[in-house]
């Protein structure tokens, strides 16, 4: 076969091939691939007030601390008890040397005993002379100088009564109780040592819910009212938060400090919470005087060199919509989110997630606030 005939074949197959690959194009249009669509999550716009929060430092104390002490002074005879302990009410705590108060007691019971003997005789004086006066035979005078001796013997016999009461009592100061079930937390004296009335003995830790004292500038005491929610994390619990709630709030600064004291108490607390404990506490404040307002997450929040920005949705159907460039101003900053000034009305859907991947105008696949998909 000569060199032009092969040549020939070769052109016809290719022809052929150009030909069949034409009839195949013809045979119908290829299908438009569907356009992917980029999923958006989004939040409805609602309004919300102004708040913010401050934290501030302070101690754990016990529901009721009592610094216990003698109403009478005297040497420790007993200490019955340790830091620690715990105790019941009516339980012996410490005790006093009472061999001076039963003396007392002694001598106010010789005193009454005298002191009646001495009415006893006034008043047979009173009888026999009332009885000579109604005879005629005794003056004016005589009657009524024995009713006025028998008379101060009375008055002496209640007054020396009182006295045997005073001595009986003060002898049952002498031995110092618990006022209530709790634990010691301190013991301040020794056998043997004197004491002074009023003096601390030891320090009793009972009744309810731990408190927390939180010392307060004089720029939020204004804001804090009894009953408000407070939350309390503490060094010794981390990890942990306790809710309590205001109960006191001071109305005088303390300790030469600019701080109010303001107390308030654990709800539902921990058994490892124990006085003495370093507190962590954050008040919650809405601002006042102002309207509510139109928050939104931070993240749904653009900007560029035209300026700040926000993407709003309108649902055209089930799991699509549009989303609209719609420029907005910012007000303050706060937990909730940043605030809209202007820009947003309430009850639009703002995007919320891959705000800076639209465009305005871009269809969107629509993911429902709880979604898993990102």
């Amino acid at each position: 076969m000569s060199l032009e005939m092969e040549r020939m074949n070769y052109f016809g197959i290719a022809l052929a091939l150009a030909l069949a690959t034409l009839a195949a194009g013809c045979g119908g249009e290829a299908e438009e691939a569907a356009p992917v669509l980029r999923p958006v999550r989004y939040e409805r716009v609602s309004t919300d007030a102004l708040s913010f929060a401050r934290s501030l430092a302070g101690v754990v104390r016990a529901g009721v601390e009592s610094r216990l002490s003698f109403r009478v002074g005297g040497s420790i005879l007993e200490v019955d008890v340790n830091i620690g302990d715990n105790v019941v009410r009516g339980q012996t705590l410490a005790v006093l040397d009472p061999t001076d108060f039963e003396l007392r007691v002694e001598e106010a019971k010789a005193a009454l005993a005298q002191a009646q003997a001495s009415l006893r005789r006034a008043e047979a004086d009173f009888d026999r002379v009332r009885a000579l006066y109604e005879n005629n035979n005794s003056s004016k005078a005589e009657l009524d100088a024995s009713r006025a001796n028998a008379e101060s013997s009375r008055a002496q016999v209640e007054a020396v009564t009182k006295q045997l009461e005073q001595a009986n009592q003060q002898l049952g100061y002498t031995v110092l109780r618990a006022p209530a079930d709790g634990a010691i937390a301190s013991v301040e004296v020794e056998v043997n040592e004197n004491v002074q009335a009023g003096q601390e003995i030891c320090l009793l830790i009972a009744g309810g819910s731990p408190e927390v004292v939180i010392p307060v500038p004089e720029v939020i005491i204004g804001r804090i009212r009894p009953g408000q929610r407070v939350e309390v994390a503490l060094d010794a619990l981390p990890g942990e938060t306790f809710e309590a709630e205001v109960t006191e709030v001071g109305v005088a600064v303390t300790g030469g400090s600019a701080t109010y004291p303001v107390t308030a108490r654990l709800l539902g607390s921990s058994l490892q919470i124990r006085a003495g404990m370093a507190a962590e506490t954050t008040f919650r404040f809405e601002e006042e005087g102002g309207d509510d307002r139109i928050f939104v997450p931070g993240l749904a929040v653009g900007e560029d060199r035209d300026g700040r920005f926000v993407y709003v949705l309108e649902r055209e159907g089930e799991g699509v919509g549009r989303v609209s460039r719609r420029s907005v101003t910012l007000g303050a900053t706060s937990e909730t989110g940043i605030e809209i000034v202007e820009g947003l009305s309430e009850d639009e859907l703002v995007v919320t997630a891959g705000v800076r991947r639209l465009t305005d105008g871009m269809r969107v696949a629509v993911l429902e606030p709880d979604g898993v998909e990102g």
